[in-house]
């Protein structure tokens, strides 16, 4: 049996942490605080929304909630970002996206200040990723793969890690930030030829593509670890799925995260973690 490699302990470590750190910035005047732009009412940002709330309140962050009507206009929108980028009390802002097709996604992103920007929807933060400098931050998904591993003990180093996906979400930031942790990356889709095969040759198998069944049990193989980022809805089963097929991989491999209560559950942390952050560098 498969060890379950849960989020919930990661990201109860990452806020004990974090609550000292909050500590410390409010000693020297810094109240971290985090700015939340919605637009419309989506249920999955509205989930995410309840999520980030609740891991603010037990770090001790404040929020700032900017929520817009779906029909608002891009001038609506662009005021916002200017006023979350101009007000020096706010330190990190996450952005709900997709943003309705009537609005300009793409300038949205480029207005935001990336120091500003802890959830890599900036060219800045992207640039900050594939250079391994801290500029802005990288996604809090692809964080949280990188804080999992570390939780559980995994050495990166010279190991043999494959990402299937390729997406700027996941697939190329966490294959930036695994190699800049020295690991031997590969990096597949759900064109690559002999997919399976490319997997199971991994030490680390990590599988972001956003499809149900995009690993099964050819793609695995005895003492893998696998860290399984995709949240699907399975209408035949009627439940939340990954993209890894977890009853035909489980019995195979030497770890791997469930879904739900693997990745997903770390993300909130994260995004404190780079809010605070975020504070910290304010005071650099």
């Amino acid at each position: 049996m498969a060890e379950l490699l849960k989020g919930l302990p990661v990201a109860n470590a990452i806020t004990e942490e974090l609550v000292g750190r909050v500590a410390a910035l409010e000693e020297r005047g810094v109240h971290p605080t985090l700015a939340i732009v919605r637009v419309g009412e989506r249920d999955d940002d509205l989930s995410y929304e309840r999520g980030a709330l609740k891991r603010a309140e037990k770090v001790g962050l404040g929020v700032r909630q900017f929520v817009l009507p779906a029909d608002c206009s891009q001038d609506d929108l662009m005021a916002v970002i200017d006023e979350v980028n101009a007000d020096d009390s706010i330190h990190g802002c996450l952005m709900f996206r997709p943003l309705p097709k009537t609005l300009d996604e793409a300038a949205a992103c480029a207005a935001l200040d990336p120091a500003k920007d802890v959830d890599c929807i900036t060219e800045g933060s992207l640039f900050g990723v594939f250079a391994n400098r801290p500029t802005g931050f990288p996604p809090c998904t692809a964080q949280a793969v990188i804080e999992i591993l570390d939780h559980y003990g995994y050495e990166l180093t010279g190991v043999n890690v494959t990402v299937v996906g390729r997406s700027l979400v996941i697939g190329k930031p966490v294959s930036m930030m695994l190699q800049a942790r020295n690991a031997t990356v590969t990096m597949c889709h759900t064109r690559t030829r002999d997919l399976a095969a490319e997997c199971a040759k991994a030490q680390i198998l990590v599988v972001a593509a956003g499809h149900i069944g995009t690993a099964g049990a050819a793609s695995v193989a005895p003492g893998q670890v696998v860290i399984d980022v995709g949240i699907n809805w399975d209408e035949a089963a009627g439940k939340l799925c990954g993209d890894v097929l977890f009853d035909e991989v489980e019995p195979i491999v030497a770890a791997i995260t469930p879904v739900p209560g693997g990745v997903g559950s770390v993300t909130t942390a994260v995004l404190a973690k780079h809010v605070v952050t975020a504070a910290e560098r304010t005071l650099a």
